[in-house]
């Protein structure tokens, strides 16, 4: 039986390594869009960063954005649900982090905002701190003290430490931030940790939307490559890593594809469509 839902992480995943959709995933959707299952993209990414990606679809799909936090319909560029980290909690995470960090370096502070729309002013969407280090290019953000940064609720908070693989940054900080206080994970390899309110991941997000649709996990197929993809392939009920996952990722899917450069997207989805 086909999926009645199939949900994909972006980068690393329905991107290839020059940020494509590949010709023939291009096709394997448009099939599987002609039968009426629907497609959401389930990522770390805000809804601003989203365009250069719909582009190169055959549909304009609901979005799990910001990891979970953030519920976006591309085609109405409409904001349907933000679960935010509230100010409280920012300043005590920030807290903790630095206390974990204090003997191995310094600790930067970001965040994300949903706004209303994709197309609002990304000063006012990303907002960084005096002291964060970009993990990527950016001149699009806003720059303001932390305490003014922290004043309001956030879809998403980002710790950054440049010099330290993201792994290792979340081994230190992680394990000291209770699970009712926020939800930690990363996406990237170098320098960046996120942050999102309890119990927010990309699972919740794409059970929230699942629920929409009238699908149940078994009714769900996921892909993913990093560790902010692993509770929502346990949660489906084909959960598929990419070949260039990364371990902890593999080792919860119930299969590996192959890579994002060798259209491991389309080959799963081939068996239905």
């Amino acid at each position: 039986m086909p999926p009645l839902l199939v949900a994909s992480d972006i980068d690393g995943t329905l991107l290839d390594s020059r940020d494509r959709v590949s010709p023939r995933l291009k096709s394997a959707l448009s099939r599987m869009i002609r039968r009426g299952v629907p497609l959401t993209l389930a990522t770390g990414r805000p809804a601003r960063w989203l365009q250069p990606v719909l582009e190169q679809l055959p549909v304009q799909p609901v979005c799990v954005c910001g990891n979970g936090a953030v519920l976006y319909d591309s085609g109405r560029d409409v904001i349907l649900a933000d679960h935010g980290l509230p100010s409280d909690v920012q300043a005590e995470v920030v807290a903790i982090a630095r206390s974990a960090m204090a003997d191995v370096g310094p600790v930067g502070v970001a965040v994300e905002r949903a706004g209303r729309s994709a197309l609002d002013p990304a000063e006012e969407l990303f907002v960084v701190g005096p002291t964060y280090a970009h993990a990527w290019e950016s001149t699009e953000h806003g720059i303001c003290e932390e305490l003014e940064m922290m004043s309001e609720p956030a879809t998403k908070m980002l710790l950054s430490n440049p010099g330290m693989p993201s792994s290792e940054l979340h081994s230190i900080i992680a394990p000291h931030i209770p699970e009712d206080l926020a939800h930690v994970t990363y996406s990237m390899p170098e320098g960046l940790i996120e942050v999102s309110a309890p119990g927010v991941t990309k699972r919740a997000g794409l059970e929230e939307l699942a629920s929409l649709v009238g699908a149940g996990p078994a009714d769900v197929v996921c892909f993913g490559d990093m560790p902010n993809d692993i509770e929502m392939l346990r949660w489906a009920g084909i959960g598929v890593a990419m070949g260039n996952a990364v371990d902890e990722v593999k080792a919860v899917a119930d299969e590996v594809t192959a890579t994002n450069d060798d259209d491991g997207v389309a080959r799963v989805l081939e068996r239905w469509f």
